[in-house]
């Protein structure tokens, strides 16, 4: 598979995604129309059209990923659809499909542009939306009750010192409102521990946790999970890549359940209906980064891909808390520091 990214020109060969190698190994054969939900640089895009898709429907919610695209786009002609929208309404552009990919996440073009205010380690308005339209992380942050914010930054981004964090901000925002990403990054820094080499930057969870909640991106991935069972063809296969945890779980607890392999609990409870599967897992765990890949690319080292193959059962429904949807009334009290 390495051979067919390496025919990309050099002048155009975009960033290479992680797990692509394993991916296309993964869904071999590649044929049929795909979906590509999480378009971003187009690196899964190509891979897909060069292993051998018929063609390929791009959906991306930020405008910037089509314009960045069309120096190289026409060279696949009808072969590459460019949809815009969000990958939970894909069952709208496209049926009958014979793969869906999804690569979860902020993409590295995004962080790398310091206008758009995904990181904290560049200088830029707090913006952090995808769509660059609807309420920004600014809005976020100088609006939203203490509490909420405590939620968002413990649910989230899993940051235990979320009470803390949240009561900084609405101190500071009391003063002047937080409009940067560098004077946010700063408010949480001032109110932790400093990072030990080679720990993350305090401010990690706390941004993560802001631009989850400013795209809803949990929610997406709820919809877009079940968008896809709708949309793949018996023997279409989904592939995902996640980089968090909570992002896996969500996966993995709906690939399980749709497999029919969630268990069957107490052997005392009344037995429940087995209904036939929506999906067969392939393989049946996640798929990390090999090591040639972590020496290639660090950022590879928390993702994992996960494959499973549509059957002919009908497209159902699933309870978001069924599979770990983060639920912000269901956190308890004390949680948070």
């Amino acid at each position: 598979m390495a051979a067919a990214a390496a025919s990309v020109p050099p002048s155009k060969k975009p960033h290479i995604p992680v797990l692509l190698r394993a991916l296309l190994e993964a869904v071999a054969p590649v044929t049929g129309t795909w979906l590509d939900g999480t378009f971003g640089a187009g690196g899964y895009t190509r891979g897909l059209l060069e292993a051998g898709a018929a063609r390929v429907i791009a959906v991306d919610r930020d405008p910037l990923a089509f314009e960045l695209a069309q120096d190289w786009a026409a060279d696949y002609g009808e072969r590459l659809v460019m949809q815009p929208g969000v990958f939970s309404r894909m069952d709208e552009y496209a049926s009958d499909l014979d793969g869906v990919v999804l690569d979860l996440g902020v993409s590295s073009m995004q962080l790398d542009m310091a206008e758009r205010g995904f990181s904290f380690m560049k200088e830029g308005p707090l913006d952090m939306r995808m769509s660059q339209e609807g309420p920004s992380a600014a809005d976020l942050v100088n609006s939203a009750e203490e509490a909420e914010l405590a939620d968002i930054l413990y649910l989230y981004g899993e940051e235990r010192a979320s009470r803390r964090i949240a009561r900084a901000i609405v101190r500071a925002r009391g003063e002047a409102p937080i409009e940067t990403t560098l004077r946010l990054a700063g408010i949480v820094e001032s109110c932790l521990p400093r990072a030990k080499p080679g720990q993350s930057h305090p401010a990690t969870r706390t941004f993560q946790a802001l631009r989850i909640a400013v795209n809803d991106e949990f929610g997406e991935l709820f919809r877009g999970l079940m968008a896809a069972e709708r949309a793949l063809r018996p023997g279409g296969k989904l592939a995902v890549v996640s980089f968090h945890s909570i992002e896996d779980r969500m996966v993995k607890r709906f690939l399980q359940s749709r497999a029919g392999q969630t268990g069957r609990g107490s052997r005392h409870a009344p037995e429940v209906a087995q209904v036939d599967p929506q999906f067969i897992l392939r393989p049946r765990k996640a798929i990390a980064p090999d090591d040639a890949e972590l020496a290639e690319n660090p950022r590879a080292r928390s993702a994992r891909l996960r494959v499973a193959v549509r059957t002919e059962a009908p497209a159902g429904s699933v309870d978001p808390r069924e599979i770990g949807m983060p639920q912000p009334k269901d956190t308890a009290k004390g949680r948070g520091r």
